[in-house]
């Protein structure tokens, strides 16, 4: 009964923990999927032609910044506005006043500020672009905001460490408690310290892995749920994501449980028979 007790309040420890490193992992991946969709607008000449426009593409895709780029023509552009406007410039203006642009995604680690003024800064000495605008007021905000929930995320992940560690020790020390005297017996009749503790390190480890494995099997139904409801959400709840949290479960479960069991045992290994009977 005790180990059945030990075994569902290590599982429910360990979702906790679980769900913890699952959203850590998955807030990392969700301010690099972000980052990523921040556009630079590279505004193009209108005597740039459209193979000269790809050909600049071409070279844009060999600079370390670039993840994505999308090429808009003037005629698209005019397509686009009219869409949004509902009416077309074209007919009063007489000409298309809208150049062709690049779109360019910029890898996460160059979604900041000091990258972005010297990304603009070189764009705009080549001769083709009329002008490189971007949005930092976004792009500064989305900054903030990600590192203050992943310094949350973070801290939530140190504390509920400790908590874990002191719910699981006391679960595992009132399992040990009742068998207190059989470990006073066995030092008595000369077994090693290493000898006694054996069977309840070995106890203690298989009961986090059952619990790792039904904490995993609970997070794993979340995660199917959530890849139902959510289409789309592959993209940041990756198999990395997955299997580095299943892994990160399993350890927790036998590191704790192994440990706390460790710690226990030797409290009673050292005490003697009085102290014994006085807790």
């Amino acid at each position: 009964m005790q180990a059945v007790t030990l075994c569902i309040s290590t599982t429910m420890v360990l979702i906790l923990l679980g769900m913890v490193v699952f959203f850590v992992l998955t807030a990392r991946n969700l301010s690099a999927h972000m980052k990523e969709h921040l556009t630079v607008t590279v505004m193009l000449k209108d005597s740039v032609s459209v193979n000269d426009a790809k050909l600049m593409c071409r070279d844009l895709y060999h600079r370390p910044y670039a993840h994505a780029i999308d090429y808009i023509s003037k005629e698209q552009a005019q397509r686009e506005q009219v869409k949004e406007l509902g009416s077309d410039p074209t007919e009063f203006l007489g000409f298309n006043p809208f150049p062709a642009t690049l779109e360019v995604r910029l890898k996460a680690d160059y979604a900041n500020r000091d990258s972005l003024r010297w990304i603009a800064k070189e764009l705009r000495k080549d001769g083709r672009v009329s002008d490189v605008a971007y949005m930092e007021d976004l792009m500064n905000r989305v900054n903030s905001n990600l590192s203050r929930v992943s310094l949350v995320l973070l801290a939530l992940a140190v504390l509920l460490t400790f908590v874990s560690f002191a719910l699981i020790s006391n679960t595992v020390r009132l399992s040990i408690y009742a068998r207190r005297f059989v470990i006073h017996t066995m030092k008595l009749v000369g077994a090693s310290w290493g000898f006694i503790r054996r069977p309840f390190l070995k106890q203690a480890m298989g009961i986090g892995i059952i619990a790792a494995i039904l904490a995993i099997a609970v997070l794993g139904a979340g995660v199917y749920g959530l890849y139902v409801t959510q289409p789309g959400v592959d993209e940041i709840v990756t198999w990395q994501v997955l299997a580095i949290t299943a892994a990160s479960v399993l350890v927790f479960g036998i590191v704790i449980t192994a440990l706390c069991a460790w710690l226990a045992v030797n409290k009673f290994l050292r005490m003697t028979a009085g102290e014994l009977y006085k807790i």
